[in-house]
């Protein structure tokens, strides 16, 4: 180890010679070494300094995921206070904008109807858990929560997961032609159930005035191209039991979708049966692909 240092002590002393003069070279030297422990005192603070952000920042990203999620009290007309949370990864306005939904105040509005799962004291609603929600614009398109039923005489849970997405509508459309009966389709992607799917006609209620009719009119039109008379449509889900509320449930095990159906017959020449056949319709900046068939 001994004979080492003065090889590397050499060393400074001949690169320094190089570089100054030879009556400097020691002073050159003691300036090397000097430079050298200033950078190496600089390096130093750098690296204390970004620990020191690291750590803050994990202390920051800590402190987030440590933090309690968005909470809101409602209190229902009978008087009883639910709790609305919000899932890890919603924010403030992510809450607000679901209870502030038609969605949720619709579902809240059946839960407490005639005959709604609150109307006869039997069931008691303790807290809504926000999973999720998807914004159509600037309303909120889809809602996905779970409520927190319980049965009150025995505390036995009631399943509770919720797909809301609100009322639609849709419309079976008759036309005659050369002695023929033609059913109007449409062919759709459907992600969900991974497949093309043959459907009548239908679309969403897009706001909360009820315009059923007409929404199938517009929705008719857009998916078709066909120009429905108000007048000649008939709404088929008027003759169900009024206890229904004149509605369809599709799948009321975990989705609050109710649907209205209408019946529209019309005389058409062939030709215009011919040139529906395959075409392609909806609206394309929407997302809709959708091919007409009989």
């Amino acid at each position: 180890m001994d004979s080492v240092k003065p090889m590397a002590a050499r060393a400074d002393s001949l690169l320094f010679s190089s570089i100054f003069p030879r009556r400097n070279a020691l002073t050159g030297l003691r300036l090397f070494h000097s430079l050298r422990s200033a950078s190496s005192r600089a390096i130093d603070a750098r690296r204390s300094s970004s620990k020191l952000v690291s750590r803050r920042m994990a202390s920051a990203s800590s402190d987030t995921r440590d933090a309690p999620p968005p909470i809101h009290t409602i209190t229902l007309p009978g008087g009883d206070s639910v709790q609305i949370v919000a899932a890890p990864g919603l924010s403030n306005s992510d809450l607000r904008n679901a209870i502030d939904s038609a969605l949720f105040r619709q579902w809240l509005k059946n839960m407490q109807s005639e005959m709604g799962v609150l109307s006869r004291g039997q069931m008691c609603l303790r807290q809504v858990h926000i999973q999720g929600l998807d914004m159509f614009g600037t309303g909120v398109g889809f809602l996905k929560f779970k409520a927190d039923v319980v049965e009150k005489e025995t505390g036995r849970k009631i399943p509770g997961i919720v797909f809301a997405r609100g009322p639609s509508v849709a419309v079976l459309i008759l036309l005659e032609s050369g002695g023929e009966t033609y059913v109007v389709l449409t062919e759709q992607v459907r992600v969900p159930v991974g497949k093309f799917i043959l459907e009548l006609p239908a679309g969403m209620l897009d706001d909360e005035r009820g315009d059923v009719v007409g929404t199938a009119v517009r929705e008719v039109e857009e998916e078709t191209g066909i120009c429905l008379n108000i007048e000649d449509m008939v709404n088929l889900t008027a003759f169900l039991d009024p206890t229904t509320g004149c509605k369809v449930f599709p799948s009321p095990g975990g989705c609050d979708e109710e649907l209205s159906l209408f019946l529209y017959r019309g005389h058409v020449e062939e030709q215009i049966i011919n040139s529906l056949q395959g075409k392609e319709m909806g609206l394309r900046d929407h997302g809709e692909l959708i091919k007409q068939c009989w």
